[in-house]
């Protein structure tokens, strides 16, 4: 049996794909089994790049309508038959140490450390040019770094025990964001999580991805506000910031209606912080002013702005 299963959800990315699957095949760490959950594509070439590599570790298992990352990722955990679970979604890469110093990590670690993430490169996938560079170094029991923010970031950072999944269930098919988000506060109810402070994933920016997807990322975090609520609201500061994320949202969607009434909502919780006014002052110019000025402020456009509490 291999020691870790590499589960990689893909949909309509063969390109992506093909990249993510060799950035595995590279690991000094060799021990695997890469599992691409192909979400329904309709371009069906996930299967070619797949068979491209003729590599008997890689497995390749089909939904024959799209799901959802989180159902692809439910697939590949049910089918996996290691003792750790790693994932890497399909537009990002790894570095060729990562699984390496990553299970180093958890073969020291007592048993309640359930799982180990590292840093990651922020790229532009158009010409690999370095936007960020993101170091972790939160450890520990994190839950209430958690109800602050998304301190653990990506999936493609992870690596878990199988026995996480065991204690705490499936990712939430039910929620259209942060699904990951979801999880590590699950998980970290029952363990604790360990860090390696380098960044060992490159992390990609593109036009396709969910960070874009302005009406998922809303329902993504309302259903989060609803489903944690009692977390959330323990951190009154962070607690406003989130409405005020989910304002901006609604206001670039172009509902700005909406967008000023969660403005209003995340001052009245927390009144000291000048970013609230500002946006509520440049809602009221106009959704087509809002959305121009902040893509100016941000060659990222909202995609830093959420990564406190949202991830692809």
């Amino acid at each position: 049996m291999p020691e870790v299963s590499v589960i990689i959800p893909t949909y309509n990315r063969a390109g992506f794909l093909r990249s993510a699957i060799r950035s595995v095949l590279n690991q000094t760490f060799q021990d695997f089994e890469i599992i691409v959950v192909d979400d329904g594509s309709i371009d069906c070439s996930a299967k070619e790049v797949v068979n491209e590599f003729r590599d008997p570790r890689i497995r390749y298992i089909r939904h024959e309508v799209n799901r959802g990352g989180s159902a692809a990722r439910n697939t590949g955990i049910k089918a996996s038959r290691g003792r750790y679970i790693a994932f890497l979604d399909d537009d990002d890469e790894w570095l060729p140490e990562k699984l390496q110093k990553q299970i180093e990590v958890l073969y020291s670690s007592p048993e309640r450390v359930g799982g180990v993430y590292t840093g990651f490169l922020i790229l532009d996938r158009s010409n690999e040019r370095l936007l960020r560079r993101w170091i972790p170094s939160k450890r520990g029991y994190l839950l209430s770094e958690l109800a602050k923010e998304n301190c653990i970031k990506t999936t493609s950072t992870l690596l878990l025990r199988k026995e996480c999944f065991d204690k705490v269930g499936l990712f939430d098919e039910n929620l259209a964001s942060s699904q990951d988000y979801d999880m590590w506060i699950r998980i970290s109810k029952k363990f604790h999580f360990e860090c390696v402070e380098e960044p060992l994933v490159k992390y990609y920016m593109h036009e396709n991805k969910i960070t874009t997807n302005y009406e998922n990322l809303i329902n993504g975090m309302e259903s989060m506000l609803e489903k944690h609520h009692y977390l959330f609201a323990s951190n009154r500061r962070s607690y406003s910031y989130r409405y005020f994320i989910l304002g901006v949202l609604y206001c670039l969607w172009e509902k700005d209606k909406k967008g000023r009434e969660l403005i209003f909502k995340a001052i009245k919780l927390y009144p000291f912080d000048i970013r609230y006014y500002f946006n509520l002052g440049l809602s009221l110019l106009g959704v087509k002013t809002f959305k121009k000025i902040k893509e100016l402020r941000s060659r990222l456009g909202v995609s830093l702005l959420l990564r406190k509490f949202v991830t692809k």
